[in-house]
C-alpha cells in the first residue's frame, strides 16, 4: 500500500465534506460513503479463477487505516 492511496482516500473524504459544507449528520454520511467507495476503487482486484467478483483483502484495509492514521 502506499501512502498515495490513502492519501487520494483522506481527500475524496476531506472534499466531500469542505465542497458541501458540513452542515449535519447526512453530510458526514456523504463524505464516507465517497471514501467508502475510493477505497473500493483503489483496493478491488478481480478473482478471474471463478468468474470476476471483486475481492477486497482486508490486510489491506488494515494496512490503510494504519496510513490514515499516519497522515
Amino acid at each position: 500500500m502506499t501512502t498515495d492511496r490513502a492519501q487520494k482516500i483522506w481527500e475524496a473524504f476531506k472534499g466531500e465534506l469542505i465542497d458541501n459544507g458540513v452542515k449535519d449528520s447526512e453530510d458526514v454520511r456523504q463524505g464516507l460513503s465517497t471514501a467508502i467507495r475510493e477505497i473500493a476503487n483503489e483496493l478491488q482486484y478481480y478473482n478471474t479463477s471463478e468468474g470476476e467478483d471483486m475481492i477486497l483483502d482486508a490486510y489491506k484495509l488494515y494496512e490503510l487505516a494504519d496510513e490514515l492514521e499516519i497522515l
